[in-house]
């Protein structure tokens, strides 16, 4: 199950089944589809305070990931975590690569649920199996970005 949190203010310019939809795609993609996470759209100002609590870093960013991996006791699915993104800079990305948001939103979703299964950007090798993992999701729900992130 996909849990969904989205802040009032940005309710209306996000659209909840685009989200889902990207998130059951990664899952699919990277054989997960029996587990469940969190999804929360905020502001810059919460990214920034769990950013600064959680990862020592004061500033804002689009996305963070905190795994789990825990199983639910009731339920016995993998709980992945959560995945927070920054809505006013998802459309700040969107404007600067010249798509729209909700196309942001959906790349921002797959890299939190990719993070979430483990893969990380650090060195090359990695970066480029995560963004072909990015591309082939994408791709795979129609989802059509100006640029891949690099």
């Amino acid at each position: 199950m996909i849990y969904l949190k989205i802040t009032p203010a940005y309710k209306s310019d996000v659209s909840a089944t685009k989200l889902k939809e990207a998130a059951k795609a990664a899952m699919k993609h990277q054989k997960s589809e029996k587990s469940d996470l969190t999804l929360v759209i905020t502001d810059d100002n919460e990214i920034q305070e769990l950013n600064r609590t959680y990862l020592d870093n004061d500033a804002p960013t689009d996305v963070l990931s905190f795994s789990s991996g825990e199983l639910d006791p009731i339920n016995g699915r993998l709980y992945l975590g959560d995945i927070i993104i920054s809505f006013p800079r998802a459309r700040q990305q969107s404007e600067a690569a010249g798509h729209p948001v909700e196309n942001e939103m959906q790349l921002l979703v797959v890299h939190g649920v990719l993070h979430l299964l483990g893969h990380d950007h650090a060195d090359d090798v990695e970066k480029a199996r995560m963004w072909q993992a990015q591309e082939e999701i994408l791709n795979s729900i129609g989802c059509q970005l100006a640029r891949l992130p690099g």
